[in-house]
């Protein structure tokens, strides 16, 4: 059993799709991966940083789940990060309606002295800088350093992403944003130009479509599992990174086909995060019914076909 360290945010979020809207809940790139790595055999800690105003309760959530909170501030007097956004009618688009950093805006992580050997670092989506900063707290080099990024960070601090990217093995972007990093269409060609980057692996996101696993040359595809329905889309691709790390933590295996197996854990995590409004689904999650979906992706993947 290994050591997951996880670096992201913890936050509030009001979500808005054609099915419905919530008032305050919780959210944050960190809680989304946190309850999804919790699904496997791994020592996890969240580092981040909340307000007083931050309930206890969503706080005995993360620990009651296993996920070591040591590392999370809180910052007396001060206002948790909030994001509100608005989902459009396809729920590929959304508006963001709010962003208020609060006490994000000055967070300074500390890495808890029992995760500085971790075997896997996630660096949630948050300044390049704030990432960095995490990669130079640790005592031993990670056997994989996982990063997830956004085109915000690519517009507007491109110099230090860069740095953080070299200093990465696996980057998690979606095909636009790969597209723009890479300057070309061809989703082939980006992963070729990032690898150039430092990572020796890149995943490519492709929502309902899937996602994409590049390495050496190799390529490798998860299917998205057709669902009845999808309620909000809010987190799925932190879902997915959950999965992700956490079965590699699990495992101490950081080979290419153990990472083809990691895909397919996370894909498998993230339908179930799109049911419902925010973490709610990811709160109750069963192994019995992780368990009985993974055998669906299995039933989707593979076939036998005769060669002549």
């Amino acid at each position: 059993m290994g050591k997951l360290l996880i670096l992201g945010t913890v936050a509030f979020d009001a979500i808005e799709t054609p099915f419905g809207k919530t008032d305050k809940i919780l959210g944050g790139a960190a809680t989304f991966i946190g309850l999804a790595a919790a699904q496997f055999k791994a020592k996890s800690a969240i580092v981040s940083i909340v307000g007083d105003d931050f309930p206890q309760e969503y706080l005995d959530l993360l620990k009651n789940k296993g996920i070591d909170i040591s590392g999370i501030e809180i910052v007396k007097n001060g206002k948790t990060f909030f994001w509100s956004g608005k989902y459009r009618n396809d729920l590929n688009s959304r508006d963001t309606l709010a962003t208020e950093l609060n006490v994000l805006a000055d967070f300074k992580p500390v890495v808890p002295p029992e995760f500085k050997d971790a075997d896997v670092l996630m660096l949630g989506n948050l300044h390049p800088s704030v990432q960095l900063s995490a990669i130079e707290q640790m005592q031993t080099e990670p056997k994989l350093i996982v990063l997830d990024t956004m085109n915000f960070w690519m517009n507007n601090t491109l110099s230090e992403l860069m740095q953080v990217i070299s200093k990465t093995d696996v980057i998690t972007i979606n095909d636009e944003e790969a597209r723009q990093l890479s300057n070309e269409f061809s989703l082939v060609k980006a992963a070729q130009k990032i690898h150039e980057m430092g990572p020796k692996y890149v995943v490519i996101k492709k929502g309902e479509n899937g996602a994409l696993l590049f390495h050496n040359g190799e390529v490798f595809f998860a299917p998205a599992l057709p669902l009845e329905e999808v309620f909000d889309p809010t987190g799925a691709g932190d879902t997915f990174a959950g999965g992700f790390t956490g079965y590699l933590a699990e495992t101490e295996n950081v080979s290419f086909n153990n990472l083809r197996n990691a895909v397919i854990q996370g894909a498998n995590l993230a339908s179930f995060c799109v049911e419902k409004f925010g973490t709610e689904r990811m709160q109750d999650l069963s192994k019995e019914e992780v368990d009985r979906r993974l055998n669906q992706f299995k039933q989707l993947t593979q076939f036998d076909i005769e060669l002549r």
